[in-house]
């Protein structure tokens, strides 16, 4: 039988610029996911680690040095000083890390939110394990570059999955709460002067413009702005009418919280 896949990349294109992905039911009855390269393709499991394995029986290396350490820490009586990651271990979690993000840009693509919330949720706490037991300073630290590219994925994918189920507000508290992340670490790092330049933040900031028109204006909003338009027109009797009705939907309950 040849293993030649030819024919199948002549039967989905590749485009340039573009990510394309798909699902396919693997040969074990199992649903996959193909993601679409210049030379090639990824197939990846829907679930557990992307490629199937499961190293030293667990569900991937960072699943194995978790486990790890709480033996460390259990042994000590809860004391995890002393426990360290080396070159290698920093290396097999990082390589992990990438199979994970091919997942989760494929899975944005496929539109499927919440397993991009999974896998980049994922991805932070590889990042925050490494950084915090790597020995290497190189290795605790490599990592750190991506954070702000992998929290712009999971606001979004949050924001998105919020607007699928018609909820714009929490989809605006989403996107906000990735931007000030983003800002965040650049604060913690000293590159404020990055974050003018961020593409990450101009994609969130873009986003949230999308939903803050999506949120209709509340009552008392427009009537504020109505006021502010009389005022600033000198017609201070409807100035008047329009305080009237602004106390009216304060009584009434309609006040913001």
């Amino acid at each position: 039988m040849s293993v030649d896949i030819t024919h199948i990349l002549k039967d989905w294109n590749y485009e340039p610029g573009k990510i394309t992905a798909r699902r396919i039911k693997g040969k074990d009855g199992l649903e996959k996911i193909q993601l679409r390269l210049d030379l090639g393709l990824l197939q990846m499991e829907v679930s557990g680690r992307p490629d199937g394995d499961r190293p030293n029986g667990h569900d991937s290396y960072l699943s194995f040095y978790e486990h790890e350490l709480q033996k460390y820490s259990d042994n000590r009586k809860g004391n995890e000083v002393g426990f360290e990651l080396d070159e290698q271990a920093c290396e097999l979690l990082r390589a992990e890390g990438m199979m994970y993000y091919h997942r989760y840009l494929a899975e944005f693509i496929l539109e499927d939110f919440k397993a991009v919330e999974r896998d980049t949720m994922r991805n932070l706490r590889l990042m925050d394990f490494c950084n915090r037991y790597a020995a290497e300073e190189s290795d605790r630290y490599v990592l750190e570059q991506y954070r702000p590219y992998v929290v712009m994925m999971r606001a979004r994918a949050r924001g998105h999955q919020s607007l699928k189920d018609n909820r714009p507000k929490a989809a605006k508290e989403a996107i906000k709460n990735g931007i000030d992340e983003i800002k965040e670490f650049h604060d913690k790092f000293g590159q404020e002067k990055l974050l003018a330049g961020s593409s990450e933040i101009a994609i969130l900031q873009a986003m949230l413009k999308d939903i803050e028109r999506r949120i209709p204006v509340d009552p008392l909003e427009k009537l504020r702005r109505k006021l502010s338009k009389a005022i600033k027109e000198e017609r201070y009797e409807d100035a008047a009418l329009i305080r009237d009705k602004m106390d009216h939907f304060k009584s009434d309950g309609f006040e913001e919280k």
